[in-house]
């Protein structure tokens, strides 16, 4: 499993220098939703001046605009870019598409999917890399996840990492099932000492 640590606090400079301190311990590095609202390619172009050699992930959320936007983003500096399961499959596919011609790739969020089942199934067919099965922050329903978590992966043999409410009382639960990678925001990036805690989830999975 792939260690995969959010960073979505509104302060760059602070994200910037906490992802340093981790760069060696975390898989992937996501630009959260909140940083981009904020500070745009910035954002993009500051987390790859200081980790020029890890693997980054612009959390986009792409709904409209797909080839325009996959451009931006993906010349910015991103590795990889997230699309909503809601929009169109036009959208998906040119994100895909315009992703693919520049050598980066494409998550599939399927946060909005009306059914997540049938969205992971025709993934692939659009173009998608990997997807994300995505429980909101605010809306973490361990039964829940684990339920649906079964439609989606019985729907898909692409890559699904888990983003949820991940936490040291609920990752054994979540190692369990065994998802691609494990996306993990609060409990690391608001901790006391967010290098030990990206420690003990690093060491775990």
């Amino acid at each position: 499993m792939k260690l995969q640590i959010v960073f979505n606090s509104l302060d760059l400079e602070k994200d910037l220098n906490l992802a340093q301190d981790l760069q060696d311990l975390v898989d992937q590095v996501t630009i959260g939703q909140l940083l981009l609202f904020k500070y745009g390619l910035l954002a993009i172009e500051r987390f790859r001046a200081i980790l020029p050699n890890a693997i980054i992930i612009a959390d986009t959320k792409i709904i409209e605009f797909g080839n325009e936007s996959a451009k931006l983003y993906l010349q910015a500096g991103a590795d990889w870019i997230t699309v909503l399961a809601g929009a169109s499959q036009n959208i998906i596919h040119s994100t895909c598409t315009t992703a693919h011609n520049l050598g980066k790739k494409v998550m599939l969020d399927l946060i909005d999917a009306r059914s997540r089942g049938q969205s992971a199934l025709e993934a692939k067919s659009y173009g998608v890399d990997a997807i994300i099965f995505h429980q909101p922050h605010d809306d973490y329903d361990q039964i829940t996840l684990l339920d649906e978590w079964e439609m989606v992966k019985g729907n898909t043999q692409l890559p699904i990492y888990i983003s949820a409410k991940i936490n040291r009382e609920n990752i054994a639960d979540i190692c369990e099932i065994s998802p691609y990678g494990i996306l993990i925001s609060r409990a690391i990036t608001q901790a006391e000492d967010p290098v030990a805690e990206a420690k003990f989830f690093k060491e775990l999975i």
